[in-house]
């Protein structure tokens, strides 16, 4: 089984911003596989069914971003998930340029709180993850207003073309694994 986390913000108001690309990518998931986001667990919206034959649950935790970690360990308690092996977390990344996408098996939370918290939370950085690239705030912007913020309106032309890049490679994970994915999309 796939625990395939899209990390986001609930809420209208954050819709469609840079630090709700997580979400994003498995709500285009669940449309390509006729799943549907109507199930409630571990304060996160799911959505349960098959991609590829493989059993997988499509999560959009409802903690906020910083406190993603809480959701995620619940869940992986829950459906008996090996992480290392079982748990894909999908995500922006600022240290990425726009549009890049970079698969991981592991590694640091970097500066992503969501990630701290999963990382503290599950008690192992050993977890795939599908970094985004968000690329640096302009200037001297806050970097918490900019990841907040909606994509510049020729990123947004592009947006939706990366969200279905992000869906087919995780479709690429759960059907031939993360190393093809990797050797694909890095």
């Amino acid at each position: 089984m796939w625990l395939l986390v899209g990390l986001g913000n609930p809420g209208a108001q954050y819709a469609r911003t840079r630090h709700n690309i997580g979400f994003d990518v498995v709500e285009t998931l669940a449309a390509r596989h006729g799943l549907e986001f109507g199930g409630k667990r571990a304060n996160s919206l799911l959505a349960e069914g098959k991609v590829a034959g493989q059993r997988v649950a499509l999560v959009k935790p409802q903690t906020f971003m910083n406190l993603s970690g809480q959701a995620v360990a619940a869940l992986r308690t829950w459906y008996k998930v090996d992480a290392a092996r079982e748990i894909l977390i999908i995500y922006d990344d600022l240290d990425l340029p726009f549009a890049r996408l970079r698969f991981r098996e592991r590694g640091s939370a970097g500066t992503h709180n969501g990630m701290r918290s999963i990382v503290q939370q599950l008690g192992t950085s050993d977890f795939a993850r599908l970094r985004i690239g968000i690329g640096q705030p302009p200037g001297k912007m806050d970097v918490a207003a900019y990841v907040l913020s909606r994509f510049s309106k020729e990123e947004a032309e592009q947006v939706p073309d990366l969200i279905a890049t992000a869906a087919d490679a995780v479709d690429l994970v759960v059907r031939e694994g993360l190393v093809v994915a990797m050797n694909r999309y890095n």
